[in-house]
């Protein structure tokens, strides 16, 4: 098994961490490796419908600037 390190990070984080821990009832590095462990396999072998849908659902209500917008303002800033 490898060993990760893991440094600067904000103190609240810290804290948020401890608690959610502390609510799963695991140590913080349990929980730290189940948050890896979850993000990583959250993404693997997901299609492109997949993945859209999820972040439809991850920014629903969300103000959104339509995309011939954004090349509008692309070509006038060159």
């Amino acid at each position: 098994m490898a060993n990760l390190h893991v440094r600067n990070l904000d103190a609240e984080l810290v804290n948020r961490l401890k608690v959610r821990a502390a609510e799963n009832g695991r140590s913080i590095e349990a929980e730290h490796r189940e948050i890896l462990r979850r993000a990583l396999d959250d993404a693997r072998g997901l299609s492109f419908e997949e993945v859209s849908a999820r972040l439809r659902a991850a920014t629903a209500g969300r103000k959104h600037t339509p995309s011939e917008v954004l090349v509008r303002e692309g070509r006038e800033d060159r």
